[in-house]
Protein backbone atom coordinates (compact mmCIF):
# COMPACT_ATOMS: atom_id res chain seq x y z
CA UNK A 1 0.00 0.00 0.00
CA UNK A 2 1.29 3.48 -0.86
CA UNK A 3 1.88 5.80 2.07
CA UNK A 4 -0.24 8.94 1.32
CA UNK A 5 2.13 11.07 3.37
CA UNK A 6 5.27 9.96 1.59
CA UNK A 7 5.09 12.61 -1.13
CA UNK A 8 4.52 15.37 1.39
CA UNK A 9 7.46 14.22 3.50
CA UNK A 10 9.66 14.16 0.43
CA UNK A 11 8.77 17.72 -0.53
CA UNK A 12 8.96 19.20 2.94
CA UNK A 13 12.11 21.12 3.89
CA UNK A 14 13.49 22.80 7.00
CA UNK A 15 12.38 26.29 5.98
CA UNK A 16 8.78 25.14 5.54
CA UNK A 17 8.86 23.52 8.96
CA UNK A 18 10.18 26.74 10.52
CA UNK A 19 7.57 28.88 8.76
CA UNK A 20 4.81 26.57 9.99
CA UNK A 21 6.18 26.73 13.55
CA UNK A 22 6.27 30.53 13.37
CA UNK A 23 2.65 30.63 12.18
CA UNK A 24 1.60 28.50 15.16
CA UNK A 25 3.61 30.65 17.60
CA UNK A 26 2.19 33.85 16.10
CA UNK A 27 -1.34 32.54 16.55
CA UNK A 28 -1.17 30.91 19.97
CA UNK A 29 2.19 31.77 21.56
CA UNK A 30 5.39 29.76 21.58
CA UNK A 31 4.50 28.08 24.88
CA UNK A 32 1.70 26.21 23.11
CA UNK A 33 3.95 25.04 20.28
CA UNK A 34 4.53 21.28 20.38
CA UNK A 35 6.04 18.88 17.90
CA UNK A 36 2.67 17.13 17.68
CA UNK A 37 0.87 20.33 16.70
CA UNK A 38 3.63 21.23 14.28
CA UNK A 39 3.44 17.79 12.68
CA UNK A 40 -0.31 18.20 12.23
CA UNK A 41 0.27 21.64 10.71
CA UNK A 42 2.64 20.33 8.02
CA UNK A 43 0.86 17.01 7.55
CA UNK A 44 3.42 14.55 8.89
CA UNK A 45 4.01 12.52 12.02
CA UNK A 46 5.75 14.41 14.81
CA UNK A 47 8.71 12.04 14.73
CA UNK A 48 9.29 12.85 11.05
CA UNK A 49 10.00 16.47 12.03
CA UNK A 50 13.35 15.30 13.37
CA UNK A 51 14.45 14.86 9.78
CA UNK A 52 14.42 18.67 9.62
CA UNK A 53 15.19 19.86 13.18
CA UNK A 54 17.36 18.14 15.75
CA UNK A 55 15.14 18.97 18.73
CA UNK A 56 12.88 21.69 20.15
CA UNK A 57 15.88 23.92 20.84
CA UNK A 58 17.03 23.66 17.25
CA UNK A 59 13.49 24.48 16.15
CA UNK A 60 13.42 27.68 18.22
CA UNK A 61 16.94 28.60 17.02
CA UNK A 62 15.69 28.32 13.45
CA UNK A 63 12.53 30.31 14.15
CA UNK A 64 14.55 33.15 15.65
CA UNK A 65 16.88 33.07 12.67
CA UNK A 66 13.90 33.46 10.32
CA UNK A 67 12.75 36.52 12.29
CA UNK A 68 16.23 38.04 12.06
CA UNK A 69 16.06 37.43 8.32
CA UNK A 70 12.96 39.65 8.16
CA UNK A 71 14.83 42.65 9.58
CA UNK A 72 16.26 45.01 6.98
CA UNK A 73 20.04 44.92 6.85
CA UNK A 74 21.87 48.26 6.63
CA UNK A 75 21.98 49.19 2.95
CA UNK A 76 25.35 49.78 1.36
CA UNK A 77 26.11 53.43 0.74
CA UNK A 78 23.62 54.62 3.37
CA UNK A 79 24.91 56.84 6.17
CA UNK A 80 25.13 55.07 9.51
CA UNK A 81 22.36 57.06 11.19
CA UNK A 82 19.83 56.38 8.44
CA UNK A 83 20.88 52.73 8.36
CA UNK A 84 20.51 52.29 12.13
CA UNK A 85 17.17 54.12 12.12
CA UNK A 86 15.75 51.96 9.33
CA UNK A 87 17.07 48.82 10.96
CA UNK A 88 15.49 49.73 14.32
CA UNK A 89 12.11 50.45 12.73
CA UNK A 90 12.27 47.20 10.78
CA UNK A 91 13.20 45.24 13.92
CA UNK A 92 10.28 46.69 15.85
CA UNK A 93 7.93 45.78 12.98
CA UNK A 94 9.26 42.20 12.94
CA UNK A 95 8.70 41.88 16.69
CA UNK A 96 5.17 43.23 16.31
CA UNK A 97 4.49 40.46 13.78
CA UNK A 98 6.09 37.84 16.04
CA UNK A 99 5.58 38.94 19.66
CA UNK A 100 6.69 35.52 20.95
CA UNK A 101 10.22 36.43 19.78
CA UNK A 102 10.49 39.36 22.21
CA UNK A 103 13.01 38.37 24.86
CA UNK A 104 14.38 35.54 22.74
CA UNK A 105 16.23 37.41 19.99
CA UNK A 106 19.56 37.40 21.84
CA UNK A 107 18.97 34.35 24.00
CA UNK A 108 20.12 31.61 21.64
CA UNK A 109 23.51 29.97 22.23
CA UNK A 110 23.66 28.69 18.65
CA UNK A 111 22.61 31.62 16.43
CA UNK A 112 21.87 30.90 12.78
CA UNK A 113 23.35 32.46 9.64
CA UNK A 114 20.74 35.22 9.28
CA UNK A 115 21.34 36.24 12.91
CA UNK A 116 25.11 36.33 12.46
CA UNK A 117 24.82 38.15 9.13
CA UNK A 118 22.55 40.75 10.76
CA UNK A 119 24.90 41.40 13.66
CA UNK A 120 27.95 41.54 11.40
CA UNK A 121 26.27 44.07 9.09
CA UNK A 122 25.29 46.34 11.98
CA UNK A 123 28.80 46.28 13.44
CA UNK A 124 30.31 46.81 10.00
CA UNK A 125 28.13 49.87 9.36
CA UNK A 126 29.15 51.43 12.66
CA UNK A 127 32.83 50.67 12.14
CA UNK A 128 32.76 52.11 8.62
CA UNK A 129 31.28 55.31 10.08
CA UNK A 130 34.26 55.74 12.40
CA UNK A 131 32.92 54.13 15.56
CA UNK A 132 35.66 52.53 17.65
CA UNK A 133 35.18 48.89 18.61
CA UNK A 134 34.20 49.99 22.12
CA UNK A 135 31.75 52.63 20.93
CA UNK A 136 30.26 50.26 18.35
CA UNK A 137 29.59 47.80 21.20
CA UNK A 138 27.99 50.56 23.28
CA UNK A 139 25.87 51.64 20.31
CA UNK A 140 24.71 48.11 19.54
CA UNK A 141 23.77 47.52 23.17
CA UNK A 142 21.94 50.84 23.57
CA UNK A 143 19.96 50.42 20.36
CA UNK A 144 18.98 46.79 20.97
CA UNK A 145 18.04 47.46 24.59
CA UNK A 146 15.76 50.24 23.42
CA UNK A 147 14.22 48.26 20.54
CA UNK A 148 13.55 45.14 22.59
CA UNK A 149 12.46 47.08 25.66
CA UNK A 150 10.03 49.22 23.71
CA UNK A 151 8.62 46.17 21.93
CA UNK A 152 8.08 44.43 25.28
CA UNK A 153 6.41 47.46 26.84
CA UNK A 154 4.23 48.02 23.80
CA UNK A 155 3.24 44.35 23.78
CA UNK A 156 2.15 44.48 27.44
CA UNK A 157 0.08 47.65 27.28
CA UNK A 158 -3.60 47.04 28.20
CA UNK A 159 -4.80 48.76 25.01
CA UNK A 160 -4.25 48.62 21.27
CA UNK A 161 -6.56 51.14 19.64
CA UNK A 162 -7.24 54.83 20.28
CA UNK A 163 -10.67 53.90 21.64
CA UNK A 164 -9.21 51.32 24.04
CA UNK A 165 -6.55 53.83 25.16
CA UNK A 166 -9.21 56.39 26.04
CA UNK A 167 -11.33 53.79 27.84
CA UNK A 168 -8.45 52.50 29.99
CA UNK A 169 -7.14 56.00 30.76
CA UNK A 170 -10.57 57.28 31.78
CA UNK A 171 -11.15 54.22 33.97
CA UNK A 172 -7.85 54.86 35.79
CA UNK A 173 -8.62 58.55 36.23
CA UNK A 174 -12.06 57.73 37.66
CA UNK A 175 -10.40 55.92 40.56
CA UNK A 176 -8.86 59.05 42.09
CA UNK A 177 -10.24 62.37 43.23
CA UNK A 178 -9.95 65.55 41.19
CA UNK A 179 -6.58 67.19 41.81
CA UNK A 180 -5.12 64.10 43.52
CA UNK A 181 -2.55 63.37 40.82
CA UNK A 182 -2.26 66.63 38.87
CA UNK A 183 0.66 65.66 36.66
CA UNK A 184 -0.88 62.35 35.60
CA UNK A 185 -4.13 64.16 34.87
CA UNK A 186 -2.33 66.76 32.78
CA UNK A 187 -0.52 64.06 30.80
CA UNK A 188 -3.75 62.17 30.19
CA UNK A 189 -5.87 65.16 29.20
CA UNK A 190 -3.29 67.11 27.22
CA UNK A 191 -1.55 64.20 25.50
CA UNK A 192 -2.96 60.69 25.77
CA UNK A 193 -6.64 61.55 25.31
CA UNK A 194 -6.07 63.88 22.37
CA UNK A 195 -7.36 62.61 19.00
CA UNK A 196 -4.82 60.57 17.05
CA UNK A 197 -2.71 59.53 20.05
CA UNK A 198 -0.75 56.33 19.42
CA UNK A 199 1.78 55.07 21.94
CA UNK A 200 3.79 53.61 19.08
CA UNK A 201 4.64 57.14 17.92
CA UNK A 202 6.91 57.44 20.95
CA UNK A 203 9.31 54.91 19.43
CA UNK A 204 10.93 57.11 16.81
CA UNK A 205 11.23 60.07 19.20
CA UNK A 206 13.25 57.99 21.66
CA UNK A 207 15.21 56.36 18.86
CA UNK A 208 16.31 59.76 17.53
CA UNK A 209 17.46 60.79 21.01
CA UNK A 210 19.72 57.72 21.15
CA UNK A 211 21.06 58.35 17.65
CA UNK A 212 21.77 61.99 18.55
CA UNK A 213 23.72 60.87 21.59
CA UNK A 214 25.69 58.29 19.60
CA UNK A 215 26.55 60.90 17.00
CA UNK A 216 27.93 63.19 19.70
CA UNK A 217 29.91 60.33 21.20
CA UNK A 218 31.30 59.45 17.77
CA UNK A 219 32.79 62.92 17.46
CA UNK A 220 34.17 63.12 20.99
CA UNK A 221 35.80 59.71 21.47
Amino acid sequence: MTDPGAGRRGRLNRHQVLEAAIALADADGIESLTMRKLGEKVGIEAMSLYNHVANKGDLVDGMIDVVFGEIDLPAGGTDWRTAMRQRAISARAALARHPWAIGRMESRATPGPATLRHHDAVIGTLRAAGFSIELAAHAFSALDSYIYGFALQERNLPFDTEKETAKVTQAIMARFSSGEYPHLTEMAVEHILRPGYDYGDEFEFGLDLILDGLDRARHTT
